[in-house]
């Protein structure tokens, strides 16, 4: 397995012969860096706003969207913990375009974000959601490879965990979720009272 997580590491990763290597590092660091932003935006706008008939549920997919989070990532944490893994550019391998400690690297944290995001989508609000997510996750995944600050299979491990976040959320939602969306709802309400009334968001 570990031969192979070489060998596809290698097959994708840039080298400063790469063609026109200088126009896909800029577009790989922008992807890598930037794209994640995607989770903390869609989250805040499906919560704010939307058409009434379907604010409720789009509150619904928010909060479950952020107990798969919480879950996934603690998960992350715990195999970085029990398992450490270091990153190519650390065993020397291959060449780094990105600035990054040299910390553990399975699974990606950025994978496991964006690929928790993506499934929840999928699961919980409409397939082509899931989709596009899922494709903005895979570019992320190429993009942190190429750029020499992951191995393919910690991208492989962000989806994995991805899907064990989305189970815990789900079985805990069953639990306490109508409870704590009650608890959050009022608190929300208390905290945006003005722009409430004011029309600027969502009641």
């Amino acid at each position: 397995m570990e031969a192979l997580n070489h060998s596809l590491f290698l097959l994708i990763n840039a080298t400063p012969a790469s063609p026109t290597w200088l126009l896909a590092l800029a577009l790989a660091t922008f992807i890598a860096k930037a794209l994640i932003a995607i989770v903390p935006l869609l989250i805040v706008a499906l919560w704010l706003w939307g058409p009434r008939d379907r604010v409720a549920s789009q509150r619904v997919l928010v909060l479950k969207t952020g107990m798969a989070l919480i879950y996934a990532l603690a998960i992350s944490w715990c195999i970085g913990q029990l398992l450490p893994h270091p990153r190519p550019f650390a065993i020397g391998l291959g060449y780094q375009f990105l600035h990054h400690a040299p910390d553990d690297s399975y699974p990606s944290y950025h994978g496991t974000t964006i690929f928790t995001f993506a499934l929840a989508f999928l699961f919980w609000h409409r397939r082509w959601s899931g989709v596009i997510l899922l494709a903005v996750g895979c570019a992320i995944a190429w993009s942190r490879a190429y750029l020499g600050v992951h191995w393919p299979m910690d991208m492989l491990g962000g989806f994995l965990v991805g899907l064990l976040g989305c189970l815990a959320s789900h079985l805990a939602w069953q639990s306490y979720g109508a409870r704590m969306l009650a608890t959050v709802h009022e608190l929300y309400r208390a905290l945006f009272a003005l722009p409430i009334r004011k029309g600027w968001i969502q009641d």
